[in-house]
């Protein structure tokens, strides 16, 4: 039997339809794959050189804890799988005496869980480019080496997959050029983005991870995972 002609019309539509078809997998191939291919390239770097200048450092005890200046202003929402924490301060980040806030992307450490295989980069804030390549350390929070609430984010997707495993009394190394700090975890628990009580400023140093949730969801996931934790000593 002959087959059937497709009408004139719907043939010219499928011979248009079919190469930009191809086109659009192609683009979005490729912005994975650039995705994927800057992300490894910028941790691989910048953790060559981290572990570069922590060879180079002189041997000392870890720098104690230092408090944060007060007057810092928490995010309105928890950081969100597009990278950028909507709803931005009503007030802005009040100048720091002793330690400046550092510039958007700049890296401040390395966060470690053994027993997970999670070994990532850390950088300052949350925008999308810095979520791409790196944990983010959250604005408003204490920094790394300072007393108090430090407030990390990442994504589900990539750095921070494998919190998906994690249970209380896993430790998380956290190591500056000022000194390596291990925790132990508290809790985990979810959360609505808005509940940002998870990052309020504590009396005690102490570590909060920040992914959405669930871990598998297609497309903006509308929760928060929190993993909670303090410091061993």
């Amino acid at each position: 039997m002959k087959e059937r002609a497709l009408p004139l019309g719907l043939d010219s539509l499928r011979r248009w339809a079919e190469p930009a078809l191809w086109l659009i997998a192609v683009l979005c191939l490729g912005t994975w794959a650039w995705s994927y291919l800057d992300s490894h390239l910028y941790q691989s770097y910048e953790s060559w050189r981290f572990s570069r200048a922590l060879e180079a450092r002189p041997v000392s005890a870890p720098a104690p804890l230092a408090p944060p200046p007060a007057g810092r202003q928490l995010p309105a929402v928890l950081p969100a799988d597009d990278g950028a924490a909507k709803g931005a301060p009503a007030a802005p980040i009040q100048a720091r005496t002793e330690r400046p806030e550092p510039e958007e992307g700049e890296p401040l450490g390395r966060l470690e869980a053994p027993r997970l295989g999670l070994s990532v980069m850390i950088s300052q804030g949350v925008s999308g480019r810095t979520l791409r390549r790196s944990a983010g350390h959250i604005p408003g929070t204490a920094l790394p080496g300072e007393l108090g609430n430090v407030g990390i984010a990442g994504h589900r997707d990539t750095f921070f997959r494998p919190l998906k495993e994690i249970r209380k009394n896993d430790t998380l190394t956290l190591t500056t050029l000022q000194g390596t700090y291990q925790y132990v975890v508290d809790s985990t628990e979810i959360v609505s983005p808005d509940n940002v009580k998870v990052l309020d400023p504590t009396d005690h140093p102490a570590l909060t991870l920040v992914t959405c949730y669930p871990f598998y969801y297609v497309g903006s996931a509308p929760k928060r995972f929190i993993v909670q934790a303090h410091l061993a000593s």
